[in-house]
Order: C-alpha cells, then sequence, then structure tokens
C-alpha cells in the first residue's frame, strides 16, 4: 500500500501524545501553550514523514529479499537527506556504544560482587574465631559489665549491680 493511500487513514488521529508534541513545540520557540490545531498538524506532518520513511525501508528490504528491516535499508531510504541520515548514524552509534559500557559494567560488577563476597566470607570467619564480642562491637570495658550481669543472673537476684569506675 502506498503511503499516501495510508496517509489518509491517520487524519484527525494522533499518534504522538499531544503533551510531548507541546514541548517539543515549546523548545524550538513556540508559545508554551500552542494552538490544538497546530499540535495535530505537527503530528500528521511527523506521522507521514515517519511513515514514508519505513515505507521506503521496507520495499528495499523486499527488493533485497529479506523480511526484515536492518539499518542499511533506513540508509538507503535517507540517502537523499545527509542530515538525516548523518544524525540516524550518530544515534547508532551512540546506543552501540551505551550498550558496550552497560555490559563491561555488568562484568566489572559481577566481578567486584564475587570478591566483596570473599571478603565478606573471609571476616566473618575471623570474627567466628575470635568470638562474637567483635561482631557485636563490644570492648573489654563492656565485657566487664556483662561478666557483672552474669553473675547477678546467676544468684536469682533482680538487682543489676552497679559498675565501679577504673
Amino acid at each position: 500500500m502506498e503511503p499516501r493511500a495510508r496517509a489518509g487513514k491517520n487524519v484527525g488521529k494522533e499518534t504522538f501524545n499531544a503533551k510531548e508534541v507541546r514541548a517539543l513545540l515549546y523548545a524550538y520557540g513556540d508559545v508554551q501553550d500552542p494552538l490544538p490545531d497546530t499540535v495535530r498538524v505537527l503530528d500528521e506532518i511527523v506521522t507521514e514523514f515517519l511513515e514514508g520513511v519505513c515505507f521506503e525501508a521496507s520495499r528495499h528490504a523486499q527488493v533485497a529479499g529479506r523480511q526484515k528491516l536492518k539499518f542499511d535499508d533506513f540508509e538507503f531510504a535517507l540517502r537523499r537527506n545527509p542530515q538525516y541520515l548523518g544524525r540516524v548514524k550518530s544515534m547508532i552509534e551512540k546506543r552501540q556504544k551505551i550498550k558496550e559500557m552497560r555490559r563491561t559494567f555488568d562484568q566489572e560488577d559481577d566481578a567486584l560482587a564475587k570478591e566483596h563476597g570473599k571478603e565478606n566470607a573471609a571476616a566473618a570467619a575471623a570474627a567466628a574465631a575470635a568470638g562474637d564480642d567483635e561482631l557485636l562491637g563490644l570492648d573489654d570495658e563492656d565485657e566487664d559489665l556483662e561478666l557483672m550481669n552474669t553473675a547477678t543472673s546467676s544468684k536469682g537476684g533482680s538487682k543489676k549491680r552497679k559498675r565501679t569506675p577504673k
């Protein structure tokens, strides 16, 4: 189906979010609240442009004997306008760069997590060997207080003895 025949199908229907189109217009110098007709017309223009580019790309893919579109098909469709072509190429390159960085970050993150897990396991084993006091953060003074508490509780008294200053 030709792009012109399909374009009539979407007339009057909004393809993009009206709030986003208003923000786009405002970013390019229009008033903050543009007229609804302006938003509708820009939506139709952008939709028609995208349909035309996708139609040309799909036609190139069909001629090449493929059912799926590739980046080369869009390059072919945009070959007449070097500005569009350059912008699309730079966006694809950025996307691939971000993808590689995420992959690298995930690999480094996994390696760090494994190292950190080994360190925590070694610290826990050392704390278990040294006793639970280090794990709880008790020092020598607290141990004396703890001994006094256990001495009073073993006698059955409910009063706790006061700690004597050193």
